[in-house]
């Protein structure tokens, strides 16, 4: 049975990145690395690159929406690109190296000026997002050697890639999300749009984790989970917490002495309820996961309770399949 698939076009420089990391999307079934929004046809390389035909070097992104949304996509792009600078991407200057996204229809219109205006809102940058939208025409294959560069000529892809400054640029920015972070290996973790997660998330879970919601004491999933495996954020997927460090703390929530990935733990003082709590959120979901104590046992003296709500636990007979596979030592088990 065929695939149904959606059509996206996004320009973020250089295509041979672009469609690099797009391939490396999860849902994302093709990526072709072309030329559009120009007004020459059938442009070749030579006339595009010069500037002269009004083309950016761009991908047409096919991709299943069962598996990834629009809204993902587009959060995908954003990590992956200086939306901030109008005169390129990065070594490669000029109109034809910007960014832009281009538009299939006024809903994809819509989710790409709502993501926009909240990535400036965001104060990730300490300059505007420049990014534009236009409205798709025409999108033009660009010649086979282009297709496929970084699986083609793999030295000479990562010293380009590397000399032009992107993975750094995005390494500071985000902290991950680059392809020196191991794209596709689990390891790229974003928060969906708001439609989806409304569909994804249950109401409970999407009360605990968007409105900071509690859950009831003792009558939620893990609190008496004794199973081996990893907590990951339900929203992001970000490892969070490991079955090695939880304890029976008798409070009716999940309780751990560390976190599994304190690079992806964020804790922010709380000062609801007339009194002053440490809140811990994560880093890449920006989801509400509840508070630490430092009432907590030997060797920490700290109780991370977090709700059962704002986690999803992979047994460790699942890591591997679930994108997880370099836990399985904490396991004791081979990859």
């Amino acid at each position: 049975m065929s695939v149904k698939t959606e059509t996206a076009t996004f320009a973020g420089g250089c295509f041979w990145c672009t469609q690099a990391d797009f391939e490396k999307a999860p849902g994302v079934v093709k990526v072709i690395a072309g030329y559009t929004g120009g007004h020459k046809e059938n442009p070749t390389y030579e006339e595009s690159s010069s500037g002269t035909t009004g083309h950016v070097e761009a991908v047409q992104v096919y991709y299943n929406p069962a598996k990834i949304s629009y809204g993902e996509l587009l959060n995908w792009f954003w990590r992956h690109i200086d939306p901030t600078d109008p005169g390129g991407q990065f070594v490669d200057r000029g109109s034809q190296y910007r960014s832009v996204i281009f538009y299939h229809n006024e809903e994809q219109k819509r989710l790409a000026e709502k993501s926009k205006e909240e990535l400036n809102k965001s104060g990730k940058f300490d300059k505007p997002v420049v990014t534009e939208i236009i409205k798709f025409s025409k999108f033009y294959e660009a010649e086979d050697y282009h297709q496929g560069y970084y699986k083609k000529n793999p030295l000479r892809y990562k010293y380009y890639r590397y000399a032009s400054g992107r993975d750094q640029f995005l390494q500071k920015v985000w902290g991950n999300g680059t392809e020196s972070a191991k794209l596709g290996k689990g390891e790229v973790y974003m928060k969906p749009d708001e439609a989806t997660l409304r569909k994804k998330l249950t109401p409970l879970q999407y009360e605990v984790t968007q409105k900071e919601g509690t859950e009831p004491p003792f009558r939620n999933g893990y609190w008496d989970n004794h199973r081996e495996g990893i907590y990951v954020d339900i929203v992001s997927g970000e490892p969070l917490f490991s079955s090695k460090d939880k304890y029976e703390s008798g409070t009716g929530w999940p309780s751990f002495t560390k976190p599994l990935e304190p690079g992806n733990i964020v804790e922010k003082k709380d000062h609801r309820l007339f009194m002053t709590r440490i809140e811990v959120r994560s880093k890449h979901g920006n989801s509400h996961l509840g508070h630490v104590f430092d009432d907590g046992p030997p060797p920490t003296g700290l109780r991370y309770c977090m709700n059962s709500a704002s986690l999803k636990f992979i047994p460790k007979e699942d890591l591997e399949k679930e994108g997880y596979g370099k836990y399985l030592e904490l396991f004791g088990m081979k990859k």
